[in-house]
């Protein structure tokens, strides 16, 4: 029984497996290929993950925004309440496959589509979150798109592209993007290419 942590190896239950595939989507089948990538990330076989073993991850060691990405792993796994996210240090199998839903292509045929979205628009703006405190600020904001294209570009276009996302994102004009705000601003870009890791090859 992998709910007591007791064997990582060992696959859930019937059970276990159904209220995973209820809570993510994912399939059986898609989830009994999550596990084997769990347990092969649970080198110490003891049933969970800390942010050590996301690390090891080749998709998120390439990826500049690999350290925001476990961060924000280990934020959703937690719970969300009153606005702001509370930290795990560890996540279970069940925990795992959540957090990697926000990561699955939206099924428009699904009746709550527009969930899935949220769920992914919740995923990223944790990642710019970087203090945790329900708003994204111009600080904040800089930090992360240095990460992403800092080589790239020059300090000045750096601050034009983080004026022109705050004109538009702003809407409140207090200096911060809420999630509301940030949900408002990327209404028109695709979240599906921006949020595809893929765990499941």
């Amino acid at each position: 029984q992998i709910g007591m942590g007791n064997s990582s190896s060992q696959l859930p239950r019937d059970d276990e497996i159904e209220t995973i595939a209820h809570e993510t989507e994912f399939s059986r089948s898609q989830i009994v290929r999550l596990h084997a990538r769990f347990v092969s990330l649970d080198k110490k076989g003891r049933g969970f993950l800390e942010r050590d073993d996301l690390k090891n991850v080749p998709e998120l060691a390439v990826n500049p925004l690999g350290d925001r990405i476990v961060d924000a792993f280990f934020t959703v796994g937690g719970s969300y309440d009153d606005g702001a996210f509370a930290s795990v240090k560890r996540l279970d199998f069940r925990q795992f496959v959540r957090v990697l839903s926000f990561f699955q292509p939206i099924d428009r045929s699904k009746k709550n589509v527009h969930n899935r979205r949220t769920d992914k628009l919740k995923f990223a703006f944790i990642m710019y979150d970087l203090n945790k405190n329900g708003y994204i600020t111009r600080e904040e904001f800089v930090v992360i798109l240095n990460s992403m294209v800092g080589a790239n570009i020059t300090s000045d276009q750096l601050d034009n592209i983080t004026d022109r996302t705050f004109a538009e994102a702003d809407m409140a004009k207090d200096g911060r993007i809420s999630f509301e705000e940030f949900c408002k601003a990327m209404e028109k870009t695709d979240i599906e290419d921006k949020m595809s890791i893929r765990f499941l090859h």
